[in-house]
Order: C-alpha cells, then sequence, then structure tokens
C-alpha cells in the first residue's frame, strides 16, 4: 500500500468517533488486522480498500493520499465560465453556476482544513461561514415582515452588527491560530489543481470573480 493510508484510516476513524472493533466489525474483520492496517504492519488488499471507501464515503485516492479531496467532484471543470462570463448571465443559470462555484469552494476548503487537522482552526472558519450564511437567509427571510421570528434568537434591529462582529473576531482568530502553532500547507495554483482537479475550477473562478466585484466596490467609491 503506501505510509499515507495507515494515516488516513486512523484519522477518518478518529474524525467519527469510532472505535477499532466497531470499525473492524462494520468491515468484517478482526480489531486486531484493522490495529495492523492502521499501524501499518501489515497491507490490505484491494478488497478492503473498496470496503473502506464505501464505508468512509471517500475515494480511494483520498485513501492512498494520492488526493486531499475526499470524493471526485460532481461536475467537470467546463461547466464553469470564464469570470468574466458570469457577470453576463441571467436568471437561473447565474443561480447555477454561482452555487457550484460556492460549493465546491467550500469543499476545498474544508479538504485543506482536514489536512491541518487543527480544531480550533476549523471551529473558527466552520463559524465564520455559517454566520455568513445566517446573515444572508435572514435577511431574504425578513423581507417579508408579516414573516414569524420564532425561529430566531437574535434581534431583528442587531443581528447583522452582532454577526458581522462575531465573524470578525473569526478572522482574528484564524490568524492567530495560524501564526500561534505555525500552520501551513505547501500551495501553488498547479498543486491545487493536481490536488483537486475540477474542484479547482471553482476555487479559481471564485477568486477572479470576487476580486473584480471587490475592485468594483472600492473604485465606485
Amino acid at each position: 500500500m503506501n505510509s499515507d493510508f495507515p494515516r488516513i484510516i486512523t484519522f477518518l476513524r478518529k474524525e467519527r468517533g469510532l472505535s477499532q472493533k466497531q470499525v473492524a466489525s462494520d468491515l468484517g474483520i478482526s480489531q486486531a488486522l484493522l490495529s495492523h492496517y492502521e499501524k501499518g504492519i501489515r497491507e490490505c488488499g484491494l478488497d478492503f480498500l473498496v470496503k473502506t471507501a464505501e464505508y468512509y464515503d471517500v475515494s480511494a485516492d483520498y485513501l492512498l493520499g494520492r488526493t486531499v479531496q475526499r470524493k471526485p467532484a460532481s461536475v467537470t471543470a467546463d461547466d464553469f465560465p470564464d469570470a468574466d462570463e458570469i457577470g453576463h448571465m441571467k436568471g437561473n443559470m447565474i443561480n447555477q453556476v454561482n452555487k457550484k462555484l460556492i460549493t465546491n469552494t467550500t469543499a476545498v476548503i474544508f479538504d485543506l482544513l482536514a489536512q491541518i487537522g487543527e480544531k480550533r482552526l476549523t471551529n473558527a472558519v466552520s463559524n465564520y461561514l455559517m454566520c455568513a450564511e445566517y446573515q444572508v437567509f435572514r435577511a431574504i427571510y425578513c423581507a417579508d415582515r408579516s414573516n414569524t421570528q420564532t425561529m430566531f434568537s437574535l434581534d431583528r434591529n442587531r443581528y447583522k452588527n452582532l454577526t458581522s462582529a462575531s465573524m470578525l473576531l473569526d478572522l482574528e482568530l484564524i490568524d492567530a491560530v495560524i501564526e500561534r502553532n505555525k500552520l501551513s500547507l505547501a500551495l501553488s495554483p498547479d498543486i491545487i489543481s493536481s490536488y483537486f482537479d475540477k474542484g479547482a475550477s471553482s476555487l479559481f473562478n471564485l477568486i477572479q470573480f470576487s476580486e473584480r466585484n471587490v475592485r468594483k466596490v472600492v473604485s465606485s467609491n
């Protein structure tokens, strides 16, 4: 097999909070054999590799350390227009394209976080993204003033400022955790393209589109 396989199957098991006994039973092997696989003492066969990939819902390439993307992207690079084309789209088409860009880029970010393996960093990033989605959803929901507010606990007139403040603190925490623990990954456009294949297309287009919008906002003020 390779040296990454034992580390990755151990990580996936612990990530789900499962015991060796439970996983071994689910996969139809003895606990002792699973322990040998996780320690790299013995190499597994192809049948076990396939079963493990299905069990954890990841690709075989991910188990072998050949990619940090857990599952192959469900769309092809051809599905994404260039950043300059996105702004000219209308209606449902731009809705679907932007949905893919955001969904696939988020998957890339969390796969990178999984590789870093720092819980506080993952929590801070998660909190930041969830607050952003909360803000957007609540703005849409509250557009109709007659909609009930029972699902929310934050005041309608204060939630934007409160969540924005929380997001700023999360950004500070992200920087602090990275600096304090000297966290880093060797990345470049070529490496990202190699690791994430189709997911890289979403990421690159999102970067270009976001930076173009920021420049527009800055230049108009």
